[in-house]
């Protein structure tokens, strides 16, 4: 988020002083590394928590429809960049179909009616599915190898989806804002943040450097952004604005199971999500995922949830106590009362033994040998719990901007589907924060990236107003 902002800003406004402050040693080495997220490229072609089943049995797709909108703007946006020459090489993005498999008759009735809403939408409109075993052991073999032939089974495929390498294009982007003038300090931590008199920012920065004198140094700004990943939730805290009362986040782990074995690998090439247990975050939802990282294949799965107070995977070991505030601490509350299947969940993932977990990949993967995956640690999420008046704590499951009203701060919580709605949510952020700006700034932004302004509804339309970055 924080280099695509940098990206926008850059473009829009050549001439403004950029710094991007990293507490590690570079950029992309919390939630936005390869290893750290599923880095599907979400454009809700597979995950099934974005389209949930109404009361009435039928299918709500709306949410699924206004990511793949997002989505494509994004896609838009880096394909601007490549074309302009600002950014070379799409090695981060690789064409891998998303595909959502189930197991059990009424799983797969209900993939049969989410597929056909889907399908009738001009952005799904290449959506397949199959209940057929033969058809699905064509597109994902290791599906299939070794299952019971008479369990039910169904799936859809989206040939089109992608694999996306976040970490690789966030070093992309900020290697185009820093050769176009901004600074980036690397090992350098935010301490805390004051609002002057003047409406402006004084930040107390500390580097981190071996040879440094471990002194903070105070920096000025007009306007703050806070990319911090799970991070940002103390530094808002930090800066006092009243937009961030009642805010809270609880911390989740996970764990992946990796193979890089290339006659299994060979085998899979596709991001197939299933359905979550009940009680499980969507964040949890498992999937057997082809990832494509500096150019070598692997097969993941996962995530397998896990426990732990820090909110960075780099992080302090205390980060969920010290964010305990009195006005979010009825949040926190309120949300875990509401959501005692997730507590449930986690306990249960938490005592799990390794055999144990390894039977949800062989419910994917009957074939799968325990010898043949190694474990992985994933990064941290963040959920954000709030207070909504009327409904006390609650426990969102996507991102969410949070800025101050005079625009002169803003900051990012939460989680998917994050990276992928990057471009979208930083140009909502550029409007909200910067209104005299924003008329003047729209035709570029319409110029880079056409879908803005809205999709068309027949599929005609859709094709020519939709040019999106080449993926290999």
């Amino acid at each position: 988020m924080s280099a695509t902002l940098g990206a926008l800003l850059t473009i829009l406004e050549p001439t403004w002083r950029i710094r991007i402050y990293e507490r590690l040693d570079d950029v992309a080495l919390e939630s936005s590394s390869p290893w750290n997220n599923a880095g599907t490229g979400h454009a809700a072609l597979c995950e099934l928590n974005y389209t949930p089943e109404r009361k009435d049995g039928s299918v709500d797709i709306s949410k699924a429809v206004k990511i793949n909108e997002q989505f494509h703007v994004s896609r838009e946006f880096w394909n601007h960049l490549l074309t302009a020459g600002l950014m070379d090489g799409t090695e981060f993005i690789n064409v891998t179909p998303h595909m959502t498999f189930v197991r059990g008759a009424e799983n797969v009735e209900f993939l049969r009616r989410r597929f056909e809403t889907l399908v009738a939408h001009p952005l799904f409109n290449d959506l397949e599915f199959s209940s057929d075993p033969a058809v699905i052991a064509q597109w994902a073999p290791l599906l299939t190898i070794d299952r019971d032939a008479d369990e039910p089974v169904a799936a859809t495929r989206a040939a089109g989806g992608t694999d996306v390498d976040f970490g690789a294009l966030t070093r992309k982007l900020v290697a185009f804002v820093t050769g176009h003038g901004a600074e980036l300090k690397v090992k350098h931590e935010v301490k805390g943040l004051k609002k002057l008199r003047d409406g402006r920012w004084r930040l107390s920065v500390r580097d981190n450097s071996w040879n440094a004198l471990k002194r903070n140094r105070e920096v000025t700004a007009r306007f703050v952004f806070v990319g911090a990943g799970g991070g940002a939730l103390p530094l808002l805290q930090a800066a006092g604005i009243p937009e961030i009362r009642g805010y809270g986040g609880f911390p989740i782990s996970g764990e992946f199971l990796r193979t890089s074995d290339p006659k299994i690998v060979a085998q899979h090439n596709a991001k197939v999500y299933g359905k979550a247990d009940v009680g499980a975050p969507p964040m949890s939802v498992p999937h057997l995922d082809t990832r494509v990282v500096e150019g070598r294949s692997y097969l993941m799965f996962g995530p397998y949830a896990g426990f732990s107070p820090r909110y960075l995977k780099h992080g302090q070991y205390l980060g969920l106590i010290t964010s305990l505030r009195l006005h979010n601490v009825f949040s926190m509350l309120g949300a875990g009362v509401k959501n005692l299947d997730l507590t449930q969940y986690l306990v249960g993932q938490l005592a799990a033994r390794p055999e144990t977990k390894f039977l949800a990949l062989q419910q994917f993967m009957p074939s799968a040998k325990p010898g043949d995956w190694e474990k992985i640690t994933a990064g941290q999420r963040v959920q954000v719990i709030k207070w909504v008046k009327g409904k006390g704590g609650v426990l969102e499951f996507g991102t969410e901007v949070v800025a101050a009203k005079d625009g002169s701060i803003a900051g990012l919580l939460g989680a998917s589907p994050g990276a992928s709605t990057a471009v979208p949510a930083m140009v909502d952020l550029l409007e909200h924060c910067f209104p005299a700006k924003a008329v003047e700034w729209r035709p570029t932004l319409a110029s880079m990236m056409p879908s803005l302004g809205g999709f068309a509804d027949d599929a005609a339309s859709l094709t020519g107003a939709t040019e999106q970055v080449s993926a290999t």
